[in-house]
């Protein structure tokens, strides 16, 4: 694939047999950040894992993601007012699910209380498409709506090791402050490494590479991360 003038000279200053510090890398990103918009600041983290292997949770991210996250909340009654109380963006039940159900997709995070679920059930088709599913495993059905939608809307994320064992994740934007986004880096990869399979031998972490949105991507010396 032919690469733009402005990725091209990115590229010529990223050297290939370098594994960059967190902060040397976010320096660098900033350096050759050549989009007209805010771009993003993604990670990768290739495990060293089996296909049995399921790398899945969530982590607060200390600083945000530097977007506005529209959580949405299937709930009555006194957890209805729960999540207004923690500033959910909607809040409805068998309303909501209809208007679903009518083709409306205008939230990032759905939050479920768990009686909720059996109706929530009916448009899980259409939630599990876009990733909007609420999941006991990711602590998106829950009884506990304040602290979820509190936690959701300060940079609560999920991260999950796809088919190919990389976790690919948006840590936060290029115009946040460096420590905020190495702050945010941090806590993502201990996460990571929180999640290492018990019977899993050898070395875990493969690689890392941290990239903007219309960067090349930067070998990062993850041992030097956490």
């Amino acid at each position: 694939m032919k690469r733009g003038k402005k990725y091209r000279e990115a590229l010529s200053k990223v050297d290939p047999n370098k594994s960059y510090s967190i902060d040397e890398a976010l320096e660098l990103l900033r350096s050759v950040s050549c989009a007209g918009f805010d771009e993003s600041v993604e990670i990768s983290i290739n495990l060293n894992i089996l296909q049995k292997h399921t790398i899945r949770d969530t982590v607060v991210l200390p600083h945000g993601t530097g977007k506005q996250v529209r959580v949405l909340v299937f709930a009555k009654a006194d957890k209805a007012k729960e999540a207004e109380e923690a500033g959910a963006d909607y809040i409805g039940d068998t309303d909501l699910i209809d208007k679903i159900k009518g083709g409306w997709f205008d939230f990032d995070v759905a939050v479920a209380t768990p009686d909720m679920m059996k109706h929530v059930g009916k448009i899980g088709q259409l939630l599990g498409t876009r990733g909007l599913m609420p999941n006991p495993k990711t602590g998106t059905v829950t009884n506990d709506i304040k602290q979820t939608v509190t936690e959701v809307k300060k940079g609560r994320v999920e991260f999950r090791a796809d088919k190919t064992h990389i976790i690919h994740l948006g840590i936060g934007k290029i115009s946040m402050e460096s420590g905020a986004l190495a702050e945010n880096c941090r806590a993502l990869f201990e996460g990571v490494l929180q999640k290492r399979p018990q019977d899993l031998k050898g070395e875990y972490i493969k690689s890392v590479y941290l990239a903007s949105t219309m960067s090349p991507g930067l070998k990062i010396d993850y041992k030097q991360i956490a």
